[in-house]
């Protein structure tokens, strides 16, 4: 019988508890707080340039990608996986490091700064070995707007989950909803990105503008109608210009200050958002391009397509039993290695994490890849701009050893669905020095 005490008993433990998951909560957000800061603080704290970055780094505290946007299907092509390789990757949202699984590698190590990544990850490697089936996984991750998802979490997944995933997924938001619960709202719409991608659909629906219609086109003639008649124009407006010019209007795709002014390089950031983002619109066909279909429709097109490697049913069996290949774990990229022995790692990805470091960084972290590396193996990277970042800053004895597919790396540029980077780049381990 359920008495009024026994309702007060079970309302002090579950209280308790969300104190408890707060808590823990709140000690990993400081974790995280310091080593993104590190990561990213460079200037005096009362300049322009200071400023701007303690203002990245507050926003770059919680969940920002709820999915990555690097395209996969390059990464595998450029990283040629094989089975016996150990893969060493930034987490991030997730969505690459299980769609690697997918290559068969013998290990995946996924390490992040943010701790929202690192408990997106483990969430998502635990569900992909605990649901039942393709169908709950995809409702899962690729619907990501179903009550069912709660209740499959509560009864499956959390029982298997370490402590501080859970806490994080059954702690509470800024205004008191469990976290957990955003895959009953549309996770793909939460986050960091996801606010983002709300915003600028406002800000063109005050313009006259929907992007979802970008989606009604049938084929690339009419997707580049679409961008051109409707999108396009958008750019052109005074405040657009003004707003796009400020470093802060971007702090939601991820994209600190320092990447801000490599991403503009000596042309206006309009213009070069207004091409890049052309090239997500026109330069794929939106039935294989799901970078597109979220961008313009806010999630995934339902059904089997288009999507990311590991939400594919073709190869749910092979993410599901290669899930615990995984190493999720919250550190830096270049202290992992460090912690590493000589020649034991074979592939590396470092997203666009570079843009963010200083040369004394770069120099730390090249160092470890290249003491860590065994024979054949590669190195892929993104960068705001369009050329390699790393001729003149990283010592020529390291990035010596090391030779840059210049070709390769063009093609992997243009073929990258998600259409935001400058450049996308491959380093390979040299056998002759």
């Amino acid at each position: 019988m359920v008495t009024p005490a026994s309702r007060r008993r079970h309302a002090i433990a579950l209280s308790r508890e969300d104190r408890n998951a707060q808590r823990g909560v709140a000690i990993m957000a400081i974790s995280a707080h310091r080593t993104i800061t590190k990561a990213v603080h460079r200037h005096r704290h009362l300049s322009k340039q200071g400023l701007l970055e303690r203002a990245f780094t507050f926003a770059f505290r919680g969940l920002v990608y709820a999915q990555i946007w690097e395209d996969p299907a390059v990464d595998m092509e450029a990283l040629a996986i094989q089975p016996d390789n150990h893969v060493v990757t930034i987490a991030s949202g997730g969505c690459n490091v299980l769609s690697y699984l997918t290559a068969d590698p013998a290990k995946i190590t996924a390490v992040d700064l943010n701790t929202a990544h690192i408990a997106l990850n483990r969430l998502k490697l635990m569900a992909a070995r605990t649901l039942p089936d393709h169908a709950s996984f995809h409702r899962f991750f690729a619907q990501a707007d179903d009550r069912a998802n709660v209740a499959a979490y509560r009864e499956l997944v959390a029982p298997q989950l370490d402590e501080a995933t859970r806490r994080y997924w059954e702690g509470r938001d800024l205004i008191g909803r469990r976290r957990i619960g955003g895959f009953a709202r549309g996770i793909y719409k939460h986050g960091l990105l996801g606010r983002f991608i709300g915003a600028a659909h406002l800000l063109a629906r005050l313009h006259g503008v929907n992007p979802r219609r970008m989606l009604d086109a049938r084929t690339r003639e009419e997707q580049l109608e679409i961008f051109e008649r409707e999108l396009a124009p958008i750019f052109d407006r005074g405040f657009v210009r003004w707003l796009t010019s400020q470093p802060a209007s971007l702090f939601g795709l991820g994209i600190p200050p320092a990447q801000f002014e490599a991403l503009a390089g000596d042309a206006r950031m309009d213009a070069v958002l207004k091409t890049r983002l052309k090239k997500l619109a026109c330069d794929f066909d939106l039935k294989d391009n799901y970078f597109a279909v979220q961008a313009f429709g806010r999630g995934y097109a339902g059904g089997e397509g288009p999507l990311p490697p590991y939400l594919q049913a073709a190869n749910h069996e092979a993410v599901r039993t290669r899930a615990g290949r995984v190493d999720v774990r919250h550190v830096n990229f270049t202290d992992f290695l460090a912690s590493q022995s000589a020649a034991s790692c074979d592939r590396y990805i470092l997203l666009d994490a570079q843009d963010w470091m200083d040369d004394d960084q770069l120099n730390a972290l090249w160092a470890q890849i290249t003491r860590t590396a065994k024979p054949g193996a590669r190195v892929l990277f993104r960068t705001a701009g369009e050329p390699s970042i790393l001729p003149g800053r990283v010592s020529d004895d390291v990035l010596g050893r090391w030779q840059y597919r210049a070709d390769a790396s063009r093609d992997y540029t243009a073929r990258d669905r998600s259409a935001i980077y400058g450049g996308v780049h491959l380093y390979v381990l040299r056998d002759d020095v």
